[in-house]
């Protein structure tokens, strides 16, 4: 993942969730959006629940990642399994606020002095909610956690239709340095053809008042792969996007998936994604932009201040949909995908008393080999790879001791560089391991490549729902 979900958190088009295979980088370059490492299919209830005082006693708390998720959407896309609902109704957006408050206060009350480095919003669209939701929802994060927002680096998520000025408004006075708007297609036909119903003159109103609020960061996603999309009708989506100018670009290949609309049309077009991704790739360089992972782009000298390092600081999650990473153990609550369970795991969430919020309910238990094989992904599906000296001081051997067969089979496939420059170039470094380009363009198929067996064998268990 980009951070601990996508450039901060998760979101855009969702990760498919069907179980990577032994070898099935051999099987196709679109496996799975390896957005975090294990998947939350490979949770599974924890048997007896630890309390979260005992989950977060040993670790360090300085540099933490906080993150709040909004299970509520005004319509649901059809490329999208996030967990999220539609239609939520006011007091049901109250009562959640309730509950994210009673969690809150669980997790603080657990964790000794947390000081966040970072923190974003994610959801769902955080934006569904009303200007007055969110002042709350930021008035009782800030109180609660004892934390300014005002004083690290944030990102909230939001859609055209509710980037409404008022919205806008309290993100920026709140502290929201960046801001990330699915946009997806500047095409109303392709937009349609995602079951994503937007026109483009309301698209462009939305960043025209996001412009307005002054965000440090636009960030706009695009989606390639749409059923009638061409190679002419993406470069028009990548020009219409690159009139505003944004200081991040994600683009995301289409997925089908299961138990969503589109899945009932599933159909093989993995070399018309890659020349699209190809092309929006080289369009996007030419543009002056540099190549952050195989879906996000930035303008340069755009890195982001924050302290927080994904491979190894902790993150804090609040809301049903949040998850949470200690070096030992991360959890969340139950994941579904099909409407009728995220509504009743919602419902659920919202009823629970406080006592509930204080110990971790599903989740999945790291060994020291997961460790390594979570630094180890996190890393290459960089651009910028994988840095020996860091991984040894970290594990106390090089990557090659641990993955030497895994990283031969990426070596001989032409998609693993050794001995490469660190980020930014210079002199080769002695063991830097960096995915060629064609390499970071099968990062979807090199990723799960990567997954252990363990987490193989409980992601093929795990029962959509």
């Amino acid at each position: 993942m980009e951070g601990p979900g996508r450039a901060v958190v998760a979101g855009g088009a969702a990760a498919d969730v069907r179980p990577p295979r032994e070898g099935e980088a051999d099987t196709g370059p679109y496996q799975g959006y390896v957005y975090a490492y294990p998947h939350k299919t490979a949770y599974r209830p924890l048997e007896p629940r630890p309390p979260l005082a005992e989950v977060w006693a040993d670790e360090p708390l300085h540099s933490l990642f906080l993150y709040l998720h909004i299970p509520f959407c005004e319509m649901r896309c059809g490329f999208c399994n996030l967990f999220t609902r539609t239609g939520a109704p006011e007091e049901l957006v109250a009562a959640y606020l309730d509950a994210l408050e009673r969690q809150a206060t669980a997790v603080r009350d657990a964790l000794d002095g947390p000081r966040f480095a970072a923190a974003a919003v994610g959801g769902g669209t955080p934006t569904y909610l009303s200007a007055a939701e969110l002042t709350r929802m930021f008035d009782l994060t800030e109180r609660v956690m004892g934390t300014d927002l005002r004083a690290v680096p944030m990102s909230v998520e939001t859609s055209p239709a509710t980037a409404t000025a008022d919205r806008l408004a309290v993100l920026a006075e709140r502290g929201t340095t960046r801001i990330s708007i699915g946009v997806q297609s500047f095409v109303d036909a392709e937009a349609r053809a995602a079951v994503r119903p937007q026109r483009r003159q309301e698209v462009e109103a939305a960043l025209d008042r996001i412009r307005a609020a002054g965000f440090d960061t636009l960030n706009i996603d695009l989606i390639y792969g749409i059923d009638g999309q061409t190679g002419e009708t993406w470069r028009h989506s990548l020009d219409a996007a690159l009139v505003w100018k944004p200081e991040e670009l994600y683009l995301y290949p289409l997925y089908v998936r299961p138990l969503t609309g589109l899945a009932k049309r599933a159909r093989d077009w993995d070399d018309h994604r890659l020349t699209l991704y190809r092309q929006g790739r080289d369009h996007l360089l030419a543009a002056g932009y540099e190549q952050v992972s195989m879906r996000m782009f930035r303008l340069p000298g755009r890195q982001s201040p924050a302290e927080y390092t994904c491979q190894s600081d902790g993150m804090v999650g609040l809301g049903c949909g949040a998850r949470s990473y200690t070096s030992g153990l991360h959890y969340s609550y139950e994941y579904a995908v099909a409407a009728g369970r995220v509504r009743a795991i919602v419902d659920e969430y919202v009823r629970l008393a406080a006592g509930e919020f204080a110990v971790a309910n599903v989740g999945f238990r790291l060994d020291e080999e997961e460790r390594r094989r979570r630094h180890l992904i996190q890393s290459l599906l960089q651009a910028g790879g994988l840095d020996p000296v860091l991984y040894r001081d970290r594990f106390g051997a090089g990557p090659e001791e641990h993955f030497g067969d895994d990283l031969e089979r990426l070596a001989d496939r032409g998609w693993l560089e050794r001995d490469a420059p660190p980020p930014g170039g210079g002199d080769p470094r002695p063991g830097w391991l960096r995915l060629t380009a064609e390499g970071l363009a099968h990062s979807d198929a090199v990723g799960p490549a990567l997954f252990s067996g363990r987490v193989r064998t409980l992601m093929a268990s795990y029962e959509e729902r």
